[in-house]
């Protein structure tokens, strides 16, 4: 299926594009900005999709003009598609706010109404998908998420400062991309509401400081529960790229050298490989892994780029002085015997390898 996500430049839209690029029989179409640059843009972006889902929108700046934008934008793709005479699955991404008598929250209910009368009258499937707080790698804090703006705070050493007391609800992108592509392959309608983790603004922060704590002490905090893993691969995502690669420890006396390569609450599998000179190992990426690289012998350079696109970073690492990049979601990467012998390489994730859901998609760090 061709489908096509609008805002998908946006923090949801960066990961529902990542997490569609991995599946099996679907065409990605990623509309940013540029699509609704004129009505041929928007009516060719529409042109062929099986389902279409609507990100594009405004939820910070002047009252007014954050609701006329979410209403236009709507306006204009239904006029896209009944130009176009499509009849795509359209999935729209609502808030909670719609229970609010804010003027975004009112700009969410007609835009949904707009895209439901439209469905009515088109004989097309419409689904109204009503989100708490959305959170991920890559947000903009000070706007995607208080989880975005605590992150970047605690990553630069600041203390933020909250009402503790205030309740909130929050779900990570990834498990609203899964939600999003269920609802696509079930052919789903109608108002769909999607829970996320209830908790104050206080235990939210506390639960993010424990995390850099743990962390700076090289410790991969209990990420055992879905919720704990993704808001820590959130946290270590404002780390990427200055903090890596993170020295360790060289204990050495007449017996030789010892460090300590993974220190974790949560046991997961280690792999210990061999790579022989100018061979590449790795080209996929995760959505949820935490997964680290530790050289213990050799020369190598690791590689990472985000799976939409963007600059290669690239980590040259050795034996000599072990040193550890723990890999980030959404990223594509590889390592690369660079030396003249073997390479020798621990790998370690959070995880027992599940065939069955391995969460890794093949995809080429280096492109063409």
């Amino acid at each position: 299926m061709k489908i096509g996500i609008t805002g998908a430049r946006g923090l949801l839209g960066t990961h529902l594009h990542a997490y569609l690029y991995g599946q099996p029989g679907v065409e990605v179409v990623a509309g940013g900005r540029e699509v609704f640059a004129s009505p041929q843009s928007l009516r060719e972006f529409v042109r062929g999709c099986g389902a279409v889902v609507h990100l594009a929108g405004m939820n910070r700046g002047d009252d007014a003009e954050v609701a006329a934008t979410n209403v236009r934008l709507c306006e204009e793709l239904v006029a896209a598609l009944e130009a176009e005479g499509e009849r795509p699955h359209v999935l729209f991404s609502s808030s909670t706010h719609i229970e609010r008598d804010t003027p975004y929250g009112a700009s969410k209910r007609q835009a949904a109404e707009l895209l439901r009368t439209w469905a009515q009258r088109s004989g097309a499937h419409f689904a109204n998908v009503i989100l708490p707080g959305v959170f991920g790698e890559g947000g903009k804090p000070f706007y995607n998420s208080v989880v975005s703006t605590f992150c970047f705070q605690l990553a630069r050493g600041e203390t933020p400062s909250v009402n503790a007391d205030a309740p909130v609800e929050q779900i990570h992108a990834q498990e609203v991309a899964r939600r999003l592509h269920t609802l696509i392959e079930n052919g789903e309608t109608g108002d769909v509401r999607v829970g996320g983790e209830h908790l104050t603004v206080g235990e939210l922060l506390g639960r993010l400081q424990s995390f850099q704590t743990l962390y700076a002490a090289h410790i991969i905090p209990d990420v055992r529960r879905d919720f704990d893993r993704d808001l820590f691969n959130t946290y270590r995502s404002y780390l990427y790229p200055d903090h890596y690669p993170v020295p360790l420890t060289l204990h050495t006396d007449p017996r030789g050298s010892l460090f300590e390569a993974v220190k974790s609450h949560n046991g997961g599998q280690s792999f210990l490989s061999t790579t022989h000179p100018g061979i590449t190992r790795g080209n996929h990426y995760h959505t949820r892994k935490i997964e680290r690289f530790l050289v213990t012998g050799g020369e190598a350079e690791i590689g990472l780029r985000h799976v939409t696109g963007g600059p290669v970073q690239t980590f040259r690492v050795s034996g000599d002085t072990p040193a550890y990049v723990d890999i980030p979601t959404l990223h594509t990467h590889n390592i690369t015997n660079v030396g003249p012998g073997i390479l020798t390489t621990l790998f370690w994730t959070h995880e027992l390898f599940d065939p069955e859901n391995p969460d890794t998609y093949p995809e080429p760090v280096e492109t063409a």
